[in-house]
């Protein structure tokens, strides 16, 4: 009998579909294919796949692939090879030991970020999870804040101009006012979403005694839209599109899920999915390919991407590989809440300061002059207070 040599692969040629930026890469140990000829014929493969790297910028391309880690699956398989099989299938191999083939290219987390609690506003509370050091921006989005707030904190009069805010209320409520007249209380599940534009003055003060809790996410605005007049798209809880299925709850406040549309416009492409899962259930979510997207958990724990990856608690930001989808598993005992959320990135430069966001330091100045001496937007700005 011929010796056996075995010898480690990089399973990529293999799969057109997975590339670089994905954060697996699988190693396996398979006999070599000139010993293979030879013994097509009732002998047996034996294949491990393993934990090897963890993923770091300064890994080359070929290990950004990091490892399917604790113990996806895998011990040894027995792989009988049959003469109508001589070259046998590693992407069988995958979908047997990887649950995440619902999806050609499934996403997986590249970055966790917790959520920090900072102050903002005038004694308000927020879990800021992007628009921080660990996570400036991912475009389109400029921040994202899970705010608490109890009176007499909140965030008094303050203005606005560049991009839209998207406003979902998880308890309590928050009572909204701007400088043109329009005012108004969004209560538990109700969302606003307002485009700012040429410029807002607002307030947004809780609207009951007990903590006021909600998510607040910044989309920027192309520069053909930056200068629009302002706009509000409102949602009571009632009339957000919902779907329910093997133990999966969604609330599709932007985009489409389970077949279910949400009636927002959104003049940055974008998809704003509330899911609430069951314990043990699991659910494979689409996402256009061409999308940044990124998951924030609310409550409980959860697997995202890959089974054999680590549950995420409450608070994070998980920052996800491109892809056209995503799989997230329940294996705890308690119900599961978090928001996914993906968009068209706008690839133009982003110029922030403070509550303008623009593509240049030129019109950030300008902007500045603007609300300073009341003008392009801002012409009440000396004249309007909240009644707050």
């Amino acid at each position: 009998m011929s010796s056996l040599r075995l010898f480690k692969v990089d399973p990529t040629p293999y799969f057109p579909n997975v590339r670089p930026q994905l954060s697996h890469l699988f190693c396996a140990f398979i006999l070599s294919f000139s010993t293979l000829s030879k013994f097509l014929n009732d002998t047996y493969i034996y294949i491990y796949i393993y934990p090897t790297f963890t993923y770091t910028t300064q890994h080359t391309p070929n290990l950004f692939m990091r490892a399917i880690s604790h113990h996806l699956l895998v011990s040894l398989l027995d792989w009988r090879i049959s003469t109508s099989r001589s070259l046998f299938s590693l992407r069988t191999i995958m979908s047997q030991s990887d649950h995440s083939s619902a999806f050609t290219t499934p996403r997986l987390v590249l970055k966790k970020v917790l959520a920090k609690s900072q102050h903002e506003g005038d004694g308000a509370v927020v879990r800021r999870g992007i628009g921080r050091s660990e996570l400036k921006n991912l475009d389109p989005f400029l921040m994202l804040d899970h705010f608490s707030v109890s009176p007499p904190a909140g965030f008094p009069d303050h203005p606005h101009r560049g991009f839209e805010t998207v406003t979902y209320m998880l308890e309590g409520g928050i009572t909204h006012q701007d400088f043109a007249g329009h005012k108004g209380t969004i209560r538990k599940g109700d969302v606003q979403w307002m485009t700012a534009g040429r410029g807002i003055i607002h307030s947004e003060m809780p609207a009951e005694a007990n903590n006021n809790k909600g998510l607040q996410l910044w989309i920027n605005l192309s520069s053909r839209d930056k200068m629009m007049e302002p706009n509000y798209q409102e949602l009571p809880s009632e009339n957000i599109p919902r779907a329910e299925k093997d133990g999966v709850e969604v609330r599709v406040i932007a985009g489409e899920a389970m077949g279910v549309h949400s009636p927002v416009y959104t003049r940055t492409p974008t998809m704003y999915l509330v899911f609430c899962m069951m314990p043990g259930t699991q659910w494979h979510q689409r996402i256009p390919e061409s999308w940044n997207a990124f998951v924030y958990t609310i409550e409980g724990e959860g697997v995202f991407g890959c089974p054999s990856s680590s549950p995420t608690v409450a608070h994070h930001v998980l920052v996800l590989s491109q892809g056209d989808g995503l799989s997230v598993w329940n294996n705890s005992s308690k119900p599961l809440r978090f928001v996914l959320i993906g968009g068209q990135p706008l690839n133009e430069p982003v110029v922030q300061y403070g509550p303008f966001v623009m593509n240049t330091q030129s019109e950030i100045e300008k902007t500045i002059e603007d609300y300073h001496y009341g003008r392009n937007g801002f012409e009440m700005s000396k004249y309007w207070m909240s009644q707050q």
